[in-house]
Formats: structure tokens, C-alpha cells, sequence
């Protein structure tokens, strides 16, 4: 199974759920980097071999981080007011529907309705989400 690094800026819940999941995981707190500029986070997710989820943008420019040449990014773009416990199991639910061998190299992109990939070929294909009910 894929091993991810979990970006501070995402809650601190979603590395034990991945685990619960099977997924080996590790949030930035867990390792005592809070604050890690963004360069540093993206160096160490390449020296652990970990996949890195973030919700920061920048890592979803493919010019910076060129697919093929990283261990996979996944950048997660929810909108602010959403829960923990519900981004978490979004999350949860859109790495479930990616295979481990789709990681490597992509940039990932989680939204509400989709999922979207910029692999390591130069083709983008796009997945559509089931959707998670908040009840």
C-alpha cells in the first residue's frame, strides 16, 4: 500500500485514519516539523518515499514538480467551512478509488466531485466520486 506524508495545513486525524485504513501514514506534527517551509516538506516526503497530501496549490504546479519525478502529490481542495471529520473521510474515500501504481510520479487533485490526475504521461483523466452523505 501506498505510505503518505500528511501536510500540516490538513487535519491531524486523517494520518490515523489512513493507518486504520492500512495505509502507513505519518502527519508533519507526528514527526515535531510544524512550520517546515513548503520545499523542506516536499524534500522529506522524497527521502521517506511518501506520497505528500496538502492542501496547498502550490504543489499541484506541475512545472515545480514535474509528473514523474516525485514520489506522487495529492493536493486536496475542499472548501474552507468543511469539517475535519468530513474532509478526512472524503479523503479517506477518494485515495480508496486510486490504485497504488497511480501514485508514483501524478499529481493528484481532490475536489468535492472528482478526481483529477496528471501522471507521468502528458494525459489528464478525470474520475467522478461517489458522494459521501453527512448524516
Amino acid at each position: 500500500m501506498a505510505s503518505f506524508l500528511i501536510d500540516e495545513d490538513l487535519p491531524h486525524s486523517l494520518s490515523s485514519h489512513l493507518r486504520q485504513k492500512g495505509y502507513q501514514s505519518r502527519h508533519i506534527a507526528e514527526l515535531g516539523l510544524r512550520g517546515l517551509p513548503d520545499p523542506e516538506v516536499f524534500r522529506l516526503a522524497q527521502e521517506r518515499e511518501e506520497v505528500l497530501i496538502s492542501r496547498d496549490l502550490g504543489f499541484a504546479n506541475a512545472v515545480q514538480y514535474p509528473p514523474g519525478t516525485h514520489q506522487g502529490l495529492v493536493v486536496v481542495r475542499y472548501p474552507s467551512g468543511i469539517t475535519a471529520k468530513l474532509l478526512t473521510e472524503q479523503i479517506v474515500e477518494s485515495l480508496a478509488q486510486v490504485s497504488e501504481s497511480e501514485f508514483a510520479g501524478a499529481i493528484i487533485i481532490i475536489e468535492p466531485d472528482r478526481i483529477e490526475f496528471a501522471g507521468p504521461a502528458p494525459e489528464i483523466c478525470h474520475s467522478p466520486l461517489l458522494t459521501v452523505s453527512s448524516n
